[in-house]
């Protein structure tokens, strides 16, 4: 049976959104990640899928700030919600299916869609 690819686990990264099935991470690597790809927001989306976008960014602030970040277990379809906008690839050779592709939150951008989720008060 071959090996499934390294996967980062970050821990003490929260599993999902509180009292919700919305999921921030991923338990174990598959044979391939599943890709990144940039999800629409609609204006008239439910107002918790805008909850949980807004907790998604408010963990990756914590747990990463500025810095560049390890795709790893964060989950794919989370991610999208916030791809090329918020969260953008450090690489322009970047691997949508990596788990180590890297990452970082474009601060100017989160602050101007989510002021909420970079200030320290508001991480859940």
């Amino acid at each position: 049976m071959p090996s499934l690819p390294y996967m980062l686990k970050h821990r003490g990264f929260p599993s999902r959104l509180p009292g919700t099935d919305f999921q921030f991470t991923i338990r174990r690597a598959a044979p391939v990640a599943t890709k990144i790809e940039k999800r629409e927001r609609h204006p008239d989306r439910k107002k918790i899928l805008n909850e949980a976008d807004k907790n998604f960014l408010a963990c990756l602030w914590k747990a990463f700030g500025s810095e560049p970040f390890e795709r790893g277990n964060l989950d794919a379809g989370r991610l999208g919600t916030l791809f090329m906008r918020e969260v953008k690839p450090v690489d322009t050779d970047f691997d949508p299916q990596d788990y180590e592709a890297m990452l970082y939150i474009d601060e100017h951008v989160a602050r101007a869609n989510f002021p909420e989720s970079l200030e320290e008060d508001n991480y859940k």
